[in-house]
């Protein structure tokens, strides 16, 4: 029996490297499987938050779940916080998350996701969000990571919308199918290399 979906009131998009669409541990598609609310989008660049959505969308209403900062995670006041256009986190945290329709996450590697902030311009215009994690990645030992900090999109996604709309379920509720997929990579001796497109897709 699948899971319902989780009626998220804030937007999800998620913007996806080319190269990451093929890791079997992903979790791109997983949110937006699991999610009422979500869309997945692969590619490297686009002309502008409508574009990329595929549907118009006021920037000034979406935020961005930015690469961050040593120093705005230092500054504490997690586990999502609001930044200014030189990463310092916002006086205001409350007024910088009023009236937000949606927020994108860059879905790759660190190296992916960079060549994905500087080939979208438009993403500076967004509001900034900056997510700071109470733990390591559930990923363990599964996938390398390049920061120790570092977590996986649905896991930073997850934070994200629990802050946002004030309901630590959200979270929960998406790390279900994601625990699910770790315990049966675990269990069959999986690992996050790249599926063999000759093989009938991956639906997690």
């Amino acid at each position: 029996m699948s899971q319902p979906l989780v009626e998220n009131k804030t937007a999800v998009l998620i913007l996806q490297h080319p190269q990451e669409q093929d890791r079997v541990l992903g979790t791109a598609r997983l949110v937006c499987t699991t999610l009422a609310h979500a869309t997945l989008t692969v590619g490297l660049s686009w002309r502008n938050l409508g574009h990329a959505l595929g549907s118009p969308a006021e920037a000034k209403e979406w935020g961005v779940l930015y690469l961050g900062s040593a120093q705005a995670r230092k500054a504490g006041g997690g586990p999502l916080i609001a930044l200014d256009r030189k990463s310092e986190p916002l006086a205001d945290q409350q007024t910088a998350r009023r009236g937000l329709r949606g927020i994108v996450a860059l879905d790759g590697n660190w190296a992916q996701a960079k060549a994905l902030w500087w080939r979208n311009p438009w993403l500076t215009r967004l509001r900034r969000f900056v997510v700071v994690p109470d733990g390591p990645s559930l990923y363990g030992d599964l996938r390398r990571e390049a920061r120790a900090d570092a977590v996986s999109t649905l896991e930073a996604v997850a934070l994200a919308l629990s802050v946002l709309e004030g309901d630590p379920a959200v979270r929960e509720k998406l790390l279900v199918p994601f625990r699910a997929l770790l315990a049966e990579a675990r269990a069959t001796g999986m690992h996050d290399g790249r599926r063999d497109r000759r093989r009938r897709p991956f639906r997690p």
